[in-house]
């Protein structure tokens, strides 16, 4: 049985290369998603073998998607692709359970290695990533515990991206107080409380990029 693919990535051309060097391979793309959200509904929907998230994808980022993906659908495998070789970004993914950390610039090289080594229960690095993964297992470096929940995340990510919370009630479905609410739970907890460090904060934990 061929393995069955969730495209999710924001710029519809890589996704749609990626669409084609994945069917080449003998795999199946069961669906493309633009942003995590959409993902999420797809995953659902057609229980994929993998899903290949860009981390950088608007409104639901793809760490919190693979969060959201291994409680939801546990039998689904996660490959995040990114540009980003920094160290707090692969910890980050590991951390969030992806099989996989490809870069973009090494996607056409490394996708299907990944994916089918992802399917076999082993972790895949494109190969400039694992050298960050060796230096900071020898610098002992690790990330502070994020206090936040899954729905501060999100909400976060939303200011970040310069969403008002009237805009972030409508897009969730809450309402505004409920959004505020979570707004000075998660400020409160990071003790932050100016837009401009919450921005910083979300763009090191890898939850929206500069």
């Amino acid at each position: 049985m061929p393995i069955r693919i969730l495209l999710a990535e924001d710029h519809v051309m890589f996704r749609q290369g990626l669409r084609v060097l994945l069917e080449q391979a003998g795999m199946v793309v069961i669906g493309e998603a633009s942003d995590g959200q959409e993902a999420l509904r797809l995953a659902h929907e057609h229980q994929p073998h993998v899903a290949v998230l860009d981390i950088a994808m608007p409104h639901l980022n793809g760490l919190e998607t693979a969060r959201r993906l291994r409680e939801a659908v546990p039998q689904t495998k996660t490959i995040l692709l990114t540009m980003h070789t920094e160290e707090p970004y692969v910890l980050e993914a590991l951390q969030a359970g992806t099989a996989g950390y490809v870069l973009k610039t090494q996607a056409a090289v490394d996708i299907v290695q990944a994916i089918r080594e992802a399917m076999q229960g082993a972790i895949y690095l494109s190969p400039r990533v694992a050298n960050a993964v060796v230096q900071a297992y020898l610098t002992g470096a690790s990330l502070p515990p994020d206090p936040l929940t899954s729905r501060e995340r999100e909400i976060l990510q939303r200011i970040a991206e310069g969403q008002t919370t009237k805009e972030i009630a409508a897009h969730l479905g809450l309402s505004v107080k409920t959004v505020e609410s979570h707004r000075s739970n998660l400020m409160r907890k990071l003790d932050m409380h100016e837009t401009a460090t919450l921005v910083r904060y979300a763009i090191r934990r890898g939850l929206t990029t500069p």
